[in-house]
Parts: C-alpha cells; sequence; structure tokens
C-alpha cells in the first residue's frame, strides 16, 4: 500500500514558478516509477511527467518540456516537480501518482496509487 499526499500549490502570476512536493509512504515507494498528471476543469486528466525509480529515467509531455524538472529523493519518500515560466493554461489540479513497476507510463490506468491532487492556478 502507498499513500501519496502533495503540496506546494497556490496561486502565481505567468510567468512565475512553483514547486510541488509528494510524501510517499509505504515500502515499495523506492522501487515505484511515478508520476505528475494535471486535470483542468472539464478535461480528461492528461500526463505531465515520469520518473523512474531510481530517478535516472525521466519523460515528459511535450507541453511542459523544458519548463517543468519532475525529480525524487527516494531517502525522503518524496518526488518533486519544479514548475518555471508558468502559463495559464498550466492551470489545474495537480496529481502525484505511483506504477508499483519499473517501467515509466504515460497511462493514467496504468497507475496503481493516487495522491488527492493540489492546485495550481496562473494568473495571466
Amino acid at each position: 500500500q502507498v499513500q501519496l499526499v502533495e503540496s506546494g500549490g497556490g496561486l502565481v502570476q505567468a510567468g512565475g514558478s512553483l514547486r510541488l512536493s509528494c510524501a510517499a509512504s509505504g515500502r515499495t515507494f523506492s522501487k515505484s516509477a511515478m508520476g505528475w498528471f494535471r486535470q483542468a476543469p472539464g478535461k480528461e486528466r492528461e500526463f505531465v511527467a515520469t520518473i523512474s525509480w531510481s530517478g535516472g529515467s525521466t519523460y515528459y509531455a511535450d507541453s511542459v518540456k523544458g519548463r517543468f524538472t519532475i525529480s525524487r529523493d527516494n531517502a525522503k519518500n518524496t518526488v518533486y516537480l519544479q514548475m518555471n515560466s508558468l502559463k495559464p493554461e498550466d492551470t489545474a489540479v495537480y496529481y502525484c501518482a505511483a506504477r508499483l513497476n519499473t517501467v515509466l507510463s504515460v497511462t493514467p490506468q496504468l497507475y496503481d496509487y493516487w495522491g488527492q491532487g493540489t492546485q495550481v492556478t496562473v494568473s495571466s
């Protein structure tokens, strides 16, 4: 069992930065691929970024590539999403997810555990 709690969301002006954190509990965290997803009102949940259990492999959605950075600290059971150069279209609820598999995935249905989400609002 893995429990995930996101934090760090908030209101920021366009061009600003935020750092999201996802604290995980459970013995399998260090062997889980982790992902960040987001969901805007009226839209489907979409992939943002994913990272391998070791942190050695990452993959990003084209819409955030070059602006967002995913990282993890297995000693702290925490995964991060550094978001720079934020745009109004980044406004969404951001979710952390864990996959009990070493293979990276962009598909939400392949993730086993989810956090409750944290709101990110970018004003123009």
